[in-house]
């Protein structure tokens, strides 16, 4: 089911994602969805995954945004699955977490007491926050930024 939401200023699309199974190998994360369609993710996209022993990679739970590792407080989004062929049409969140690893965005999440699951959905464009959150999202990433900058080692 393909939902749309229109206003002035954006056209957004929402895909309802109904995965089935959720398994791992070696190199890989997998999702199979209802209609039959696998897609795959690689562990060396995500440095916490990419670092992971085998038996933390297997200890993940899902549900219907996405996978959760809280050993390694990783997160993917299964829209991320389904559209990473689009990354130019991914929100500018995804690309902030994506080029900068280092961000702990279910960390960064919490510090601002919002639900990781809530932010891993901006990130991968599932929802969009309102220009006050993703104002108060932009704020926090400036805060962590100028108490690194303050450091003096």
């Amino acid at each position: 089911m393909i939902e749309y939401y229109a206003n002035s200023f954006y056209l957004l699309w929402i895909m309802e994602v109904k995965v089935k199974e959720v398994w791992i190998d070696n190199k890989f994360v997998y999702i199979k969805t209802s209609d039959g369609n696998i897609y795959s993710e690689a562990f060396d996209d995500y440095s916490s995954l990419r670092n992971a022993t085998a038996e933390q990679r297997a200890a993940f739970e899902y549900n219907d945004f996405g996978i959760r590792w809280d050993a390694l407080d990783e997160d993917l989004c299964f829209e991320g699955f389904i559209h990473k062929s689009q990354e130019e049409e991914k929100p500018e969140l995804y690309h902030i977490f994506k080029n900068n690893p280092e961000l702990n965005a279910s960390a960064i999440a919490r510090s601002m007491g919002i639900s990781q699951s809530l932010m891993a959905s901006y990130i991968c464009g599932y929802k969009k926050p309102s220009q006050e959150r993703l104002k108060f999202i932009e704020n926090r990433l400036h805060s962590i930024g100028n108490e690194l900058l303050a450091l003096r080692l």
